[in-house]
């Protein structure tokens, strides 16, 4: 194959793979963010806090009682002290969640993994949050801890909630 056909091929492949996003914009454009093209916008609210909620299928029987979603949500802050409280009071909430069990803080001190019960359900939760432009900003990734789409299933879910945390973290 010569090296222009295979500079063509590898440059349609790049647009492809950026092709294959949707581009997301909140807080009169000063935080933004990217979600895989699959996932359903399901929620969106404006003024403060603005919030966006996605719906991320779930191929699986599970989906049919048990939401899986990721939900961004910003607020204007004064300061770092407010963002500092911001997360405090939501992290209190989080607690008072029937059934929850931290389990840790693997990406850092703004980081929150934990399960707890949703309608029923076992759920596990990834929170993150961000000071950004006098903006907090939270993620939630919530799915079910046991879904019959599998570990692999599971293991996308993740990786899509760790592309938006990329995205939102420029």
């Amino acid at each position: 194959m010569s090296p222009i056909r295979i500079s063509f091929l590898a440059g349609t492949l790049l647009l492809a793979g950026t092709a294959c996003a949707t581009d997301v914009s909140m807080a009169g454009g000063s935080v933004g963010f990217s979600t895989p093209d699959n996932w359903v916008s399901i929620m969106e609210t404006q003024g403060e806090p603005e919030m966006r909620v996605f719906q991320v299928p779930d191929p699986s029987p599970t989906a049919r009682d048990n939401l899986s979603y990721v939900s961004v949500e910003v607020e204007q802050v004064g300061d770092l002290a407010a963002f500092d409280q911001y997360v405090g009071a939501a992290n209190r909430k989080v607690q008072a969640l029937s059934g929850y069990r931290a389990i840790g803080n693997p990406d850092g001190p703004n980081s929150y993994v934990y399960t707890a019960q949703e309608h029923g359900a076992a759920y596990r939760y990834n929170d993150r949050y961000w000071f950004k432009n006098n903006h907090a900003i939270h993620l939630r990734c919530a799915r079910p801890e046991r879904s019959q789409a599998g570990a692999a299933w599971a293991g996308s879910f993740d990786k899509g909630c760790d592309a938006v945390a990329t995205s939102l973290a420029r």
